[in-house]
């Protein structure tokens, strides 16, 4: 995330954290076993419910989001090794990950089909895929609405595509869909999937 907006990320998100954020994503993260990937790490939000892992490789593109993550690498209990890498070419060898944890970062891959298949080939067989984004919502009012303030929204906040249908992907993708749960009316969704055993 170019510009201004790494540097009140946490601020400007922290309303939404307290409110509902963080109970979604302890309850999605905590499902996080053995060596787990997690993609656009952000400012590590999610680092501190990783209670099952044995160890996290964490991979976020932009240095100056990582940067304020130092802090809770430092205080988490589980070892997490970072990486300034993009989704969509993982500096990783073929299924080598139990778990892949996304959480608000789909919407900003600039290839999201491609990031798909770069966690499907680091993946071992049966490994859980855990996300939690924002998608276009099924209201048509509300859907045309996101569609016409994306290309705005986009330049605001690194490219964030606000009607983007990540679930649509993850289903045209050879995951196997294992679980949705809605918020917000539908703006929000977890998707839990796995590779084919």
């Amino acid at each position: 995330m170019a510009g201004f907006l790494p540097h009140i990320y946490d601020t400007a998100m922290k309303p939404l954290e307290k409110t509902r954020f963080e109970k979604i994503r302890k309850n999605l993260v905590q499902q996080a076993q053995g060596h787990v990937l997690e993609v656009g790490f952000g400012t590590g939000a999610n680092f501190r419910y990783y209670q099952g892992a044995d160890r996290v490789d964490a991979i976020e593109p932009n240095p100056d989001m990582s940067k304020h993550a130092y802090k809770r690498i430092r205080k988490s209990k589980t070892p997490i090794r970072t990486y300034e890498a993009v989704a969509e070419k993982l500096p990783f060898a073929d299924s080598c990950f139990d778990t892949v944890v996304a959480t608000l970062v789909f919407c900003t891959i600039p290839d999201p089909v491609k990031a798909l298949e770069e966690i499907y080939r680091v993946s071992k067989p049966g490994a859980k895929i855990l996300m939690f984004e924002h998608v276009k919502m099924d209201q048509p009012l509300m859907g045309k609405t996101q569609q016409s303030l994306t290309p705005v929204w986009k330049r605001l906040c690194d490219g964030c595509h606000l009607d983007r249908d990540t679930l649509d992907l993850v289903n045209r993708s050879p995951l196997e869909i294992l679980k949705v749960d809605s918020y917000y009316g539908g703006l929000f969704l977890t998707i839990e999937s796995q590779k084919p055993f």
